[in-house]
Order: structure tokens, then sequence, then C-alpha cells
């Protein structure tokens, strides 16, 4: 559906997007996270056709976007980070607009607004200026520009900024739903907003894709290997007996936890030690209140990508 092969797109000497390439299909959520000035707004633009990239290839939904440029905006539905509509119109009229830019037939065109209205929840808004609404509601009036063609591949640049929580809910519930037959991507730094509806995550920095797979795959891509936390009491040599064990790489004391010493022990290879401490501890008569494997966040994996990748840059 979507198909990015090495593209770089600089502004003098800033490099914006340095040899990025990716693909993406249909049924897919994708989350496209990065710092601000990372590079996230300058390819989206270069997907939607709006900027030309300096080198390399893309095509979406089989047009490319420099041969064929109408192809792609007529498969594409895009809600830019600044949301572009008109503010002396009323909502109903710039629909109605917007409907017939997209060369909407004059009998399709009240049953596609009608949809759109519903999705995004506007019925209200229909006869007010778009320029005295609230934030959000313009944003949900640029969502429905966005779909009113029934796009095959949706792309969204900061989609709720500016939303309440009730709306910010009522969007992502749309976007999974839109995500089940549409290519769905979207621009974000809110890490809350990734994890909640993506499907697969790329994390792009310093205009460089620094990672590319499910949250899952993320967080065991940057674990470094497994942790696990181990309470025990009698604990004065058991951090050196860890150390010992077949697999540990680091055995950490974390302090105390009530009656108990609490140690992290990490496998560099990735193997489940839960079996190996409970014998050790066991054998050796310490007691044991817990083991148990700790867990990367996304907000430790997003964190530790973008600080490798600034190190790198």
């Amino acid at each position: 559906m979507i198909e990015v092969k090495n593209i770089t797109k600089t502004y003098g000497a800033t490099v914006a997007v340095n040899d990025v390439s990716f693909s993406a299909d249909k049924g897919e959520i994708v989350g496209f996270l990065g710092p601000n000035g990372a590079g996230k707004s300058t390819t989206i633009k270069i997907l939607t056709c709006y900027i030309v990239a300096d080198s390399g290839n893309v095509s979406v939904a089989g047009h490319d976007v420099l041969e064929d440029s109408l192809g792609v905006r007529q498969v594409v539905g895009y809600l830019p980070e600044t949301t572009a509509v008109y503010l002396d119109m009323r909502v109903i009229d710039y629909l109605n607009f917007v409907a017939r830019a997209r060369q909407i037939a004059g009998g399709q065109r009240k049953a596609a607004i009608d949809r759109v209205i519903q999705l995004t929840g506007i019925e209200r808004m229909l006869k007010k200026d778009i320029g005295h609404l609230s934030k959000g509601y313009k944003q949900r009036v640029g969502i429905a520009q966005a779909l009113i063609h029934d796009p095959q591949v949706l792309i969204l640049d900061e989609p709720t900024s500016g939303l309440d929580p009730h709306q910010i809910i009522e969007i992502r519930k749309l976007i999974q739903d839109l995500g089940q037959e549409k290519l769905v991507l979207f621009s974000s730094h809110i890490l809350q907003e990734i994890s909640a509806i993506c499907t697969r995550l790329m994390v792009i920095c310093d205009g460089r894709l620094v990672a590319n797979g499910s949250p899952e795959e993320l967080v065991q891509q940057a674990g470094g290997g497994r942790a696990f936390k181990v309470q025990c009491q009698g604990s004065d040599d058991l951090s050196a007996r860890l150390q010992d064990l077949s697999g540990v790489s680091e055995v950490r004391e974390l302090g105390r936890v009530g009656d108990f010493n609490e140690i992290e022990v990490v496998s560099a290879t990735g193997q489940d030690l839960g079996p190996d401490i409970f014998d050790l501890a066991n054998n050796a008569g310490f007691r044991l209140g817990r083991i148990e494997e700790k867990s990367n966040t996304l907000e430790e994996v997003y964190l530790s990508l973008t600080a490798q990748a600034m190190k790198a840059s």
C-alpha cells in the first residue's frame, strides 16, 4: 500500500529526512513517533505530494508520487499538522466544497457528507462558521474532509491535537475502526496515544528511522536482555552467587523493600533465569519473597532509542 525506499530531503545544510525506507499495508495502524523536528512531518509531506524528496522512491497504492501525484491524492486522505480549513465558511458549506473538489458525483455527495458528519460527531456545528469553532471541533472538521472521499490510505499528522479527553477517546476509536479496512498512518509525539491504538510503531530521530516494529518487538529490541527482580532475606552474599549463574550479565542491588533486599538480575542471552534463581536461593538457604520479570515500558524504549540515535549522529 505504501512503499518508501531510501528517501532523503535536505533544507540547505539541514538533513530533514536521511535515507528512510519502510512499507505499510492495508489493515495496519502505523504510529510515526519521534521528537519535534525529527522528520515526521517532512516524511508525511513527501508521501502526500506536498513536497518532493531529493532522492529515493515512494509509491502509494501503486501510484508513484512523482509520476502520478494526482493518483496518490485520489487514494489518500490527509490531515496536516495545522488543520487546513477556510475559517469564513460554514462547516456544511466547507464539506460541500471539499466533496466537489474531490469530484464526488452529485448523487453521492450528500451520502458522503452525512457519513463523515456522523463519523466525526460534528452534527451540531454544521451551521457555524469554522472560525468560530473550538480547536477540537476544527480538528474534527479537518478529519471529516480527509475522510469524505473514502480513501484507501489515511494519513494524519497529530490528529488529536487540541482535543479534550472525551474527544481523544472518540477519535482513537474512530482510527481503530478505520484501521480495520484502511491503512492508517499517523504521527504523534504522545506515547500514550501511540501505545493505545497502533499495531506498529516507527520511531524517527534526526531524520533517520531508528526502529520499526510492533510495540512488543520494540520493547524486546531495546531491552538489552531480560531482567528479573528478586526479593530475598539473608542475601549478604546472594549477589555474588547470582553473578556466577550461567547467562547472567549483570547483578544490581536495588535496596530494601520492607524486610527484603531487592536485586535485579539481567540475562544477556534472553533466557528465563527464574528457575535457576529459585534453585540457587533454595539450596543456599535464602528466603525468597518474590521473583518477577521486569518489563520495559514504551516510554523507556522510546527514550533509549532516541538517545542512542542522538549519540550516533
